[in-house]
Parts: structure tokens; sequence; C-alpha cells
């Protein structure tokens, strides 16, 4: 039995649309807090004035980065997973179904 992906949407969309909040706070908070811990982190190792401590901040830094740039392409993974799911998909469900991508991508245009 299939399943009518554009009742799913519609049924679905209230949480899709907290997940794409979620998203976008990641996208957008993730960044600013990389900046801010690299600024206290890097401050302090500047008035300690050692070169140990100035070297483990900065590969602090850049472990927190590489995190910040693996969360901020979740998107485009989803956005990925989407695009595939939509090329499989036929008629009434294909046209529907840009409700579930909208949702998740831009929660605050949702309907």
């Amino acid at each position: 039995m299939a399943v009518n992906v554009s009742d799913f949407c519609t049924d679905a969309s209230g949480v899709l649309q907290f997940v794409g909040w979620v998203l976008t706070f990641f996208k957008i908070g993730i960044p600013l807090v990389i900046i801010a811990y690299g600024m206290v982190d890097f401050g302090k190792a500047v008035v300690a004035s050692e070169d140990n401590e100035i070297k483990n901040q900065t590969r602090r830094l850049l472990y927190r980065a590489l995190a910040g740039v693996v969360i901020f392409f979740i998107p485009t993974l989803i956005m990925w997973i989407f695009g595939a799911i939509t090329e499989y998909s036929t008629g009434r469900d294909k046209a529907n179904f840009d409700l579930c991508e909208k949702c998740v991508l831009s929660p605050w245009d949702c309907s």
C-alpha cells in the first residue's frame, strides 16, 4: 500500500516546520557561538602569553569550526535527500512534496 505524500506533508507540516526552525537556529547560532568562544579562548591565551596555550586554543578553534561547517551543511544534505525522493515520485505526490521541502528548508514560509 502506497503512502500518499500530500497527506503526510499536510499532516506533518507542524513537525517539519519545527525541524526547519531548529535547523535555521543551528545555522545562525552555531557560527556565532564558535566566534564568541574563539574570541574568549584566544583572549585568555594571549593574556597568558604562553605559546603552548595559543597552539592548543588554535587546535580547539579548528575543531569547533569544523563542527560548525558540518552543522551548517546539514540543510544541504536534507535538500539533496528531498531532491532524490522527488526524482522518484510521480504524479500528484511529486507536485505536493514541495510542501515538505518548503517546511524544512524555509519554515517561515510553510503554509
